[in-house]
């Protein structure tokens, strides 16, 4: 009973202290969205994660990652394709998308699938550092950017 309460003690202990970190600077629910994601992290990320803390590394956080896809990417035939959608891919698209990306990549195509509803509808393809963007949402300020010019244009010529 005793360990049993100790354990409850820990948790409250680490719940109240994350919830007060993330209040102190206006985070505490995308902290909780990270927590839930976090028991998805291998032993292997937590403990480098604990080692660029220790070493006050964490802002190199996102060099590492770069670095790390390039490494995979150099040495690995397989590239990484990050793909964003507006909503889930159903299995006929994902095919297609992985059939077109290994045609035009020349190599096996590992997809990585994102959901983000802002780009409105569309595609977003991702891969060695260059990015293909099919959104609407970049169609719609691509023509938003035309009018303008257009418009502007027009006005001095009308003077």
């Amino acid at each position: 009973m005793s360990a049993r309460r100790s354990e409850d003690e820990k948790v409250e202990a680490y719940s109240r202290a994350l919830i007060e970190a993330g209040r102190a600077s206006g985070r505490a629910n995308a902290d909780l969205v990270q927590w839930e994601h976090a028991r998805k992290f291998s032993p292997e990320v937590l403990e480098t994660l604990s080692a660029m803390r220790d070493a006050d590394d964490l802002d190199l956080i996102p060099k590492v990652a770069r670095q790390y896809k390039h490494i995979l990417d150099s040495e690995d035939k397989t590239v990484s394709v990050t793909v964003t959608t507006s909503v889930p891919m159903d299995d006929d698209l994902r095919e297609k998308v992985r059939a077109k990306a290994e045609k035009d990549l020349k190599a096996p195509v590992y997809l990585v699938e994102r959901v983000d509803p802002t780009i409105l509808g569309g595609i977003v393809l991702e891969a060695r550092g260059h990015r293909y963007d099919a959104s609407v949402k970049a169609q719609l300020t691509n023509i938003r950017k035309t009018l303008a010019s257009t418009f502007v244009g027009s006005d001095e010529h009308d003077r």
